[in-house]
């Protein structure tokens, strides 16, 4: 059973968006992210009670802007998905999960050491050059379970 309910269309979304924020971090830093839009998906808390599918996660405005930056600048269209993106795509949604991104609904990339909290969630740890934070316990126990 799928960590998740999903289309083939949003594999390839997804696979396009694990590229686009990624690739430069290897088959594992796309499946941390890809991690990070599937608990997304599963959590019902805080910024992410209204999104429902993997399609809402990655076109998700929050603040007036795309929550991702490779929706905000565009680069997640300039290229296909590829076969090896897509079959990273459907592990996460169907089981992979794995420290730091395992339960974290957050990453980015300071380009300096990663701070300790990210809007005042704690870090779960940092692959290469992304920060992942998960929520607060107690805040959001849907994320652990989905």
């Amino acid at each position: 059973m799928p960590r998740v309910n999903y289309r083939s269309y949003e594999v390839d979304e997804m696979a396009r968006m694990m590229r686009a924020e990624a690739e430069g971090e290897g088959k594992q830093g796309m499946l941390y992210v890809g991690n990070v839009i599937v608990n997304r998906c599963v959590a019902t808390c805080l910024d992410f009670e209204d999104v429902k599918t993997i399609h809402d996660v990655i076109f998700q405005v929050q603040g007036g802007n795309y929550s991702f930056e490779a929706v905000q600048k565009g680069n997640v269209f300039y290229q296909r998905s590829r076969t090896a993106e897509r079959r990273l795509a459907k592990q996460n949604l169907d089981y992979w999960r794995d420290h730091p991104a395992k339960y974290a609904l957050w990453y980015f990339n300071p380009h300096a050491p990663c701070p300790p909290t990210w809007y005042g969630q704690p870090q779960s740890g940092q692959f290469k050059q992304h920060c992942f934070y998960e929520p607060k316990a107690g805040t959001c126990d849907s994320v652990y379970s989905g």
